[in-house]
Formats: C-alpha cells, structure tokens, sequence
C-alpha cells in the first residue's frame, strides 16, 4: 500500500507539471504580425508617421511585431515588399501606397490570403476599397483640406489690404502642386482656389507647376519664377504641402522677398516658421492621429477584432478621416 500511495502520488505530481507547463505554454502566446509599407521615408509627412507608429509599436513589443519597409518610391519595390510579407504570414497589412493607380494589383495580391489591409494616406479608388471587406482606409479628407488653405489665404487677405500689391482686388498667385493625378494634390489644388473665388476674391493664377512634394524641387521652382518676368507680380504662394512651402521660404529669402506663404501638413518646422512670421498658415494633416489610428486599427484587424475595439476611433464604411484644421499665427501654439 504504501509504493502504491508513491506511485499515486509521483502521477498525480507529474500531471501537475505537465499541467502548469500547458498554463506557461499558453501564455506564450505568439506575437501579432504587422506589415507597413511606407510610400518613402524621406517624405517629412511620412517621418513624423513612421515615428508615432514605431512609438506605438514600442508600448506593445510584447504582444506585436511591427515590420517595416521602405518603398523608396517605387511601386515596384512595394510589390515585392508586399508579396514577402504575405509570404512571411503577417496577420494584417497597413499600406501607404507609391502610386494609388496600383491599388487594384496590390488588392489583388491580398484578398486571396483574407489578409485584413489598412491603407493610410494614400486612398485607393472607391472601386478597389469596395472589394474587399477587409480593406480599411485611415486619411483626410483633401477637399476639406483645400477649403482650409483657401480659407486662411482669405482671412490674411482681407486683413492686410497691402498685400494686394497692384492695388487691383485680384490675388496674384503661383501654386507649387504635389505629385500629378494624386488625389489630394489634386483636391487641394482646386479647392483652395475655388474657396477664395466662393467667397467672393478673385484670383489670378501666374504660375502652376509640380515639386512632387519636394522642398529641393519647390526652391528651384520658385527660384525660376521670381527671376522671371512674373516675379514682381506674385503675391501670394499656395502650396501643397510643407515640405514645398518651406523650399518657396528658402527660394525668397535669397530675393529678399516675404511675400505669404500656405501649406498643408503643420510640420514642425512649418509652426516654427509661423511663429516666427515666415510662414503665413498650414493645414493640420495630422501625422499622430493617422499614425496612431492605423496602427491601432491594424492591431484589432489582426487579432480578429473589430477595428474600432478599445479605441474611441469612428470609422464609416471602414474609413477614419481625421479633421482638417487651418493653422495660423493666431492658434500656432495649440498645434506646437
């Protein structure tokens, strides 16, 4: 009896291992696999955005490993980037796509694995989001965007009468444009404009060229067009991101101009150019709650979870907008 009551008992301590070693096993649970492409990382917009969600990333590095790519602008590099992903098993996407144009290739190589995809910042066409039921879009709205640049121009406009150089009623302007056919170079290109003429000022558009949302590329510009013969005539300087209104910053000062400058993104070296009076306004484009809001929708999605869980996010139709806010001298401390 009493080898027998060991033997009970070595069994019954046994099970116990067996069964804590089942409770350790379970707790190691594996991590959560997301992939993000990044259009390019040299992109002042996309610095800002790499750096919440890698800040994001940092708070749950027990729970999900975030890998990241480079696309150095090349659709064809993000391609490959995507098919290793899938290849590799992520459980949900986030994409900042080079050309939107492609979104219906890089939707075709996700839906056959049921991969869950966030694109942010880049929207693929209405067509493209609505084929696939896992696909999610974290963004602005580039209408609202423009309407806030046109909307600070008209405001600065009708308090300083002598910008109006000429004396004419007309704003005389040069716009630096993003890339061709991106949808909200596009929308804040025409939105901006059309704003000012809604509200009743009328504009006179002297020069219209793309930077491709390159600073280098906007102080040549500039540099061109106030050494030509319209450059005494312009009086004001629309552009479609910051990173361009600070090389048309640049481009002046070695003039000796300080003609108003707008742009689009409230990059810190934008609200410090505000500040300081270099700069006339910007249009938030909210680099932390993009970043944030994809990073966590992303998470949800590849846990299974709704994509809102947990968060105070409102999405429609699997769309988060952050809003668009207009930012000048007035409220610049509130965004620093």
């Amino acid at each position: 009896m009493k080898k027998t009551g060991l033997l009970l008992g070595a069994i019954v301590l046994a099970a116990g291992l067996v069964g804590c070693g089942g409770e350790k096993k379970a707790e190691e649970a594996p991590k959560l696999r997301v992939g993000l492409t990044a259009y390019k990382y040299d992109d002042n917009f996309i610095a800002l955005f790499r750096k919440v969600v890698s800040e994001e990333a940092e708070k749950v590095a027990d729970k999900v490993d975030l890998q990241m790519n480079d696309s150095q602008n090349s659709q064809t590099t993000q391609n490959e980037q995507i098919d290793v992903m899938l290849s590799k098993g992520v459980d949900a996407l986030a994409i900042n796509l080079v050309d939107p144009a492609a979104g219906e290739v890089v939707m075709n190589k996700i839906k056959p694995t049921g991969v869950p995809v966030v694109f942010y910042n880049r929207r693929p066409s209405e067509a493209v989001m609505n084929s696939y039921d896992k696909a999610y879009y974290v963004g602005i709205d580039p209408n609202a965007q423009g309407i806030a640049q046109g909307e600070l121009v008209a405001k600065l406009w009708k308090e300083n009468p002598a910008l109006d150089l000429n004396g004419d009623g007309v704003i005389q302007y040069v716009m630096l444009k993003g890339e061709p056919g991106h949808p909200d170079a596009e929308a804040r290109t025409i939105y901006s404009i059309k704003t000012l003429n809604e509200m009743g000022i009328k504009t006179e558009e002297l020069h219209l060229d793309t930077a491709m949302w390159d600073t280098a590329m906007a102080k040549d510009k500039m540099d061109a067009w106030l050494s030509g013969p319209n450059g005494s005539k312009i009086e004001v300087i629309l552009c479609n991101n910051d990173g361009m209104a600070l090389g048309a910053i640049e481009s002046q000062k070695a003039f000796g101009k300080s003609l108003p400058v707008f742009g689009v993104d409230a990059l810190p070296e934008a609200l410090v150019k505000i500040e300081a009076g270099e700069m006339a306004g910007t249009v938030l484009n909210d680099a932390k709650g993009q970043g944030k809001g994809t990073f966590d929708i992303a998470v949800n999605l590849a846990a299974g979870k709704d994509a809102a869980e947990g968060t105070n996010l409102v999405l429609e139709n699997r769309v988060l907008l952050v809003p668009s806010i207009g930012i000048d001298k007035t409220n610049v401390a509130e965004y620093k």
